[in-house]
């Protein structure tokens, strides 16, 4: 089991810088890299993305500043750098108080977020009976409390550490997965209101 990652709470300019940091295609692309392979330098990532050197050795140094990623010093030596994935939870609290800005920038990340996951959505379905099994969709209602609710998210948590490996540490056999979980209150539906039946009179 993984060990559980550094939990970050995003507020203030740290939320706007990691906002920007997500808007930035290559930012993107790197994160998921080094997610993926563990360690790289700037090399290594251009040549992965087709972007030149100069370009990802700056972009390499704006995550750092985030601390998305960091250095790896002991391979480090002259102009040639070595970076890995910093593994954090970072999220935004519910009932934070935010400034316009800050609410601005926190919706702005929910909303990319929101359009990479509407996308695995269409393609779980849409390669669902070609994917021999490797596309899982799931989808349930339960009666719970908040606490329940919780305790739900904990446990979901825990299980995905007991799946997880560190970044570039690939079990024979095995394929990046997009896991996904949304937990909120199902609306109420309208009750169905039928119309009056007519009198035989």
């Amino acid at each position: 089991m993984a060990e559980r990652p550094e939990t970050r709470v995003l507020t203030g300019p740290d939320l706007k810088a990691f906002y920007k940091a997500l808007s930035n295609p290559v930012r993107r692309d790197i994160l998921s890299y080094l997610g993926e392979h563990g360690e790289a330098n700037s090399t290594s990532v251009a040549k992965a993305l087709g972007e030149s050197t100069g370009t990802t050795s700056y972009h390499l140094r704006k995550l750092a500043e985030l601390n998305l990623i960091a250095e790896i010093e002991e391979k480090s030596s002259g102009r040639e750098r070595w970076w890995k994935s910093l593994m954090t939870d970072i999220f935004t609290p519910p009932g934070l108080v935010m400034t316009a800005d800050e609410r601005e920038a926190a919706v702005k990340i929910g909303a990319l977020k929101m359009t990479q996951d509407l996308s695995l959505v269409v393609s779980a379905y849409t390669g669902y009976d070609n994917s021999a099994g490797w596309n899982q969709i799931q989808r349930s209602g339960l009666w719970m409390t908040k606490d329940q609710v919780a305790a739900f998210v904990e446990e979901y948590q825990t299980l995905l550490r007991k799946y997880a490996t560190e970044p570039g540490d690939r079990p024979s056999g095995s394929r990046n997965m997009a896991v996904r979980l949304v937990v909120l209150p199902d609306q109420e539906r309208p009750q169905l209101t039928l119309p009056p039946e007519a009198d035989d009179d």
